[in-house]
């Protein structure tokens, strides 16, 4: 009687394997991700991610609280060309009535963007020029988005590698390979990284402590090298008016310049692995 038992075991326990297999390809023909590959923060990461942004927010509100009256309503966060050329002109007498006030609602907003991945800080980089020139809009650019970079870097350190590990594996593999042939050279690689659009900006602020890269290096590669990407955009606002799309900022002629510039920084990386080869 043991044998039937046996193959009646190992009939059921395929049975469970052939459920599960068809429960994923369920899953994948619904464009849901298996359940061992959905969302894998445990609790105490999700509570961890919720109170930083709730203290954000709050730090944030309470900014606005302390800002002179405005029309409030016309103030949101620009998805088109057109809504930003609205912006601009609401926003402009006011910056120059209360700039101090604007400029700290100004940086709290993009550093808040660029800490929580919003989209839109393009459009922010694009008002800074047309409000404040080439020069102080570059400033207040670099600045910002270095800071909501560091911040990013940081809670990308408290809660992001399990996140990042489900988002882009296989990205996220070869991103650890780069970094490790690389170590010796690790600040050219990461200026090239910025300066070019190889890797988007959004992944390397996530990827970047998970591979262990250090925050100094990190830091001085965020402010040295969005400087070129960021005056493209700052000096396109000077000319809002005459811009159509987004697309617009980075045609064929400038992606060149910006990867001959990343060239430029990453050659001494290429000259000493073709030594160490010979």
């Amino acid at each position: 009687m043991a044998a039937p038992r046996n193959l009646a075991g190992d009939a059921g326990r395929r049975d469970e394997e052939n459920a599960k297999v068809v429960e994923e390809d369920e899953d994948w023909s619904t464009g849901k991700k298996p359940k061992s590959e959905r969302l894998p923060l445990t609790r105490c990461e999700v509570a961890a991610a919720v109170a930083v942004v709730l203290i954000f927010s709050t730090g944030l509100f309470c900014i606005y609280l302390t800002m002179p009256a405005a029309d409030y309503g016309k103030l949101k966060l620009p998805r088109t060309i057109a809504d930003l050329r609205l912006l601009k002109d609401h926003l402009a007498s006011y910056a120059q009535d209360y700039p101090a006030q604007f400029i700290l609602g100004y940086c709290s907003t993009y550093i808040f963007m660029q800490t929580f991945m919003i989209p839109g800080t393009i459009f922010m980089s694009l008002l800074a020029g047309a409000l404040f020139g080439v020069v102080r809009g570059l400033l207040l650019v670099v600045f910002n988005a270095t800071a909501g970079a560091s911040s990013c870097f940081f809670l990308s350190k408290l809660i992001g590698r399990p996140l990042v590990s489900w988002l882009w594996p296989e990205k996220l593999r070869f991103f650890q390979a780069e970094i490790a042939k690389r170590r010796e050279k690790l600040l050219n690689y990461m200026l090239f990284l910025r300066v070019t659009p190889t890797l988007p900006n959004l992944f390397i602020n996530l990827a970047s402590p998970i591979v262990d890269i250090p925050f100094h290096i990190f830091f001085l590669a965020t402010f040295v090298g969005l400087i070129p990407a960021s005056y493209i955009t700052v000096r396109a606002g000077l000319a809002l008016g005459d811009l159509k799309s987004v697309k617009d900022l980075y045609d064929f002629k400038t992606l060149f310049v910006l990867f001959l510039i990343g060239s430029v920084i990453i050659f001494p990386t290429l000259l000493k692995r073709k030594r160490i080869y010979e």
